[in-house]
């Protein structure tokens, strides 16, 4: 008995003492916060009082806010009351103006539009590729920045305006009168059911009931004899958690848990179920993926790989793990304000980067072997950290150097492939469909002889990489006993423009088609156009005809054996 009392009274003194230390950390974090805000106060007072100069309180202060910020991860953001619009815009996907691409042309020196959106004001009013935007009603846009001039064609919905323009087709200055209205880009800009009865449907953002838009396209495409679904979420950085949660309910059950959120303070925590019935548990689907598939994407690719649902192909995802809530600021501002990590169905949290609250923001990526072995609902093997890894992985294939030189707007550029465009759009008031558009050899011909005609030059990697090693063979001492080695290929490497334009001759047609495309069919045809050049969307098609193959994925390795 005595044993057990003094059991007692040590665990007793434990728990005193341990509640001790918590109290007194408590307090000296309190003590710390209360000393550095005070010292933050002191030391604004002293420099608006006494500084040699006036200073500006939103930009010293906003800047001090901005730095302090900086010191976290790259999501938590401050808003002030100009700026909150930015961050509506972003959740909801909505703005008032007229609805097109702008791009600053560095040989015209001005901002020209690039591609006008389906539907919208400037489509309707009739702007086209390659405009010249002149003024804004009496404001003159000459020679001023994108920001100047997308900062004027923004406006309340309902307001109209005069756009001047000059147009390089026909020389000819024209004006326009633009009633600006609410914008909000197509979360869903091409969906189509393909051969083969495969579906495929694009999602480039998860904004304010783009849910809605995926149930649309999905239940229209299998009404037509959708056998198999592919969904593009490559380049989808994300949006509206709850959006995710709807769209993966399209295709599991009722009652599972899909997220769990977990952060410091208890009210951050929340569990995200699947609250319908689903439309579909049983269609073939791959979800195709890459480095800039983030956040909610990541939820929904993520979750349909943990439940066994679909079969992730693509490039390992970007790893965003961290989830944010918008909050309420004095003076009308805003904190995007990163609340809590999310875990997806097998328990694991996908974040790549470890963000360190010192050094000013240090950030590591997560290695491999710190990583942790998770598992999904059949018992495959999934990991934490580092995105997520698809199960087949296929490399897109990559621009070559001269096709990112041609299309530049850089200071050296000559804009000779977009004055190439600009001619064969006047030459062509119309083209076959999207998705059987190419340019021809005789096109690309008259494009090459372009080329050679404008005095283009590029920066070619190899030439750099030569230079560099001969410096480096030179400091070393072997540069002398190699010296003919390196004329011979010095030699092979000499600036041929037309044997690079000939060597990536079907790359540069492609980006050239989809330039032409998008001017004729909007956003929809050049993804639908560029179905046909696709090698992880005609990956993802071979799958989807072999279900052998493809359930196999979907089955653990000590299953199979």
């Amino acid at each position: 008995m005595k044993k057990i009392l003094l059991f007692v009274g040590l665990l007793m003194a434990a728990v005193g003492a341990n509640a001790q230390t918590e109290a007194k950390t408590d307090k000296d974090h309190n003590y710390k916060v209360a000393k550095n805000l005070e010292t933050f106060t002191a030391i604004y007072k002293y420099l608006d009082m006494m500084y040699v100069d006036t200073l500006d309180a939103d930009e010293v202060v906003g800047y001090g806010i901005n730095a302090m910020l900086h010191s976290l991860d790259p999501y938590t953001v401050y808003y002030p009351e100009e700026k909150v619009k930015d961050l509506n815009m972003m959740i909801s996907g909505k703005y008032a103006g007229i609805g097109a691409l702008i791009r600053y042309n560095l040989v015209l020196d001005n901002v020209v539009i690039d591609e006008p959106y389906e539907n919208m004001p400037a489509a309707e009013a009739g702007l086209k590729k390659g405009d010249v935007i002149l003024s804004i009603d009496d404001s003159t846009m000459i020679k001023k920045s994108v920001s100047y001039v997308s900062e004027h064609l923004r406006g309340d919905a309902g307001t109209t305006f005069i756009l001047k323009v000059k147009r390089p087709m026909t020389g000819k200055t024209m004006k326009f009168k633009i009633t600006r209205k609410a914008i909000q880009l197509p979360a869903v800009p091409y969906y189509g059911l393909q051969a083969n009865g495969i579906g495929y449907l694009n999602l480039n953002s998860f904004t304010t009931d783009c849910s809605k838009d995926v149930r649309r396209a999905f239940l229209e495409m299998k009404k037509q004899g959708m056998a198999a679904l592919v969904l593009d979420l490559r380049n989808n950085v994300g949006g509206s958690l709850q959006e995710a949660i709807n769209i993966v309910n399209m295709f599991v059950p009722k009652g599972l848990t899909l997220v769990k959120t977990i952060g410091k303070l208890e009210r951050a925590n929340r569990e995200y179920k699947t609250t319908v019935e689903p439309i579909d548990t049983v269609m073939p689907i791959v979800v195709l993926v890459n480095g800039e598939t983030a956040s909610a994407s990541e939820i929904t690719g993520g979750s349909l790989q943990d439940l066994d649902r679909a079969v992730v192909l693509g490039t390992r995802t970007y790893g965003k793990g961290l989830v944010q809530a918008p909050m309420d600021l004095p003076y009308n501002g805003n904190l995007k304000l990163t609340t809590s990590k999310y875990y997806i169905p097998s328990g694991r949290c996908i974040q790549a980067i470890n963000y360190k609250h010192k050094n000013g923001g240090y950030m590591e990526h997560v290695p491999d072997s710190l990583t942790k072995v998770f598992h999904t609902a059949n018992g495959r093997e999934v990991r934490d950290g580092g995105g997520i890894k698809p199960d087949i992985e296929v490399l897109p294939d990559s621009l070559p150097n001269i096709a990112f030189y041609l299309a530049s707007t850089g200071r050296d550029s000559t804009e000779v492939m977009l004055n190439w465009e600009l001619e064969y759009l006047k030459n062509h008031p119309t083209i076959v469909p999207a998705k059987d558009f190419m340019i021809s050899d005789a096109d690309f011909e008259s494009f090459k002889q372009a080329v050679l005609k404008s005095g283009f030059k590029y920066d070619r990697e190899s030439r750099k990489y030569m230079e560099n090693l001969v410096k480096l063979a030179k400091f070393e001492g072997y540069y002398d006993d190699a010296k003919a080695e390196f004329d011979a290929l010095n030699a092979k490497l000499n600036h041929n423009l037309a044997h690079d334009l000939d060597y990536n001759k079907e790359m540069l047609k492609q980006v050239i088609t989809a330039d032409l495309v998008s001017a004729y069919y909007f956003q929809r045809g050049t993804i639908e156009n560029s179905l046909q050049f696709d090698k992880q969307y005609k990956e993802a098609v071979r799958l989807l005809g072999n279900q052998s193959e493809y359930r196999k994925l979907l089955t653990p390795v000590s299953k199979e054996k």
